[in-house]
């Protein structure tokens, strides 16, 4: 399986790696590992939906 680093991610996804970093820690990334102190992310990952915007709150709702 390939993997991303979090720079690469961040880039990917138009976030920082500081996000990622908090997405990986929090197992929101299916099938991110962490090696040491580094996250891999799979190169096929989805970016996880923003639980902070009015669009993720209404799914997660149902509505």
């Amino acid at each position: 399986m390939d993997y991303m680093t979090l720079k690469e991610a961040g880039e990917k996804w138009g976030v920082t790696p500081r996000w990622i970093n908090y997405y990986c820690s929090s197992g929101r990334i299916p099938g991110a590992v962490k090696m040491g102190t580094v996250w891999l992310i799979p190169k096929n990952a989805e970016k996880p939906i923003d639980g902070r915007t009015k669009k993720a709150r209404s799914n997660r709702n149902g509505k």
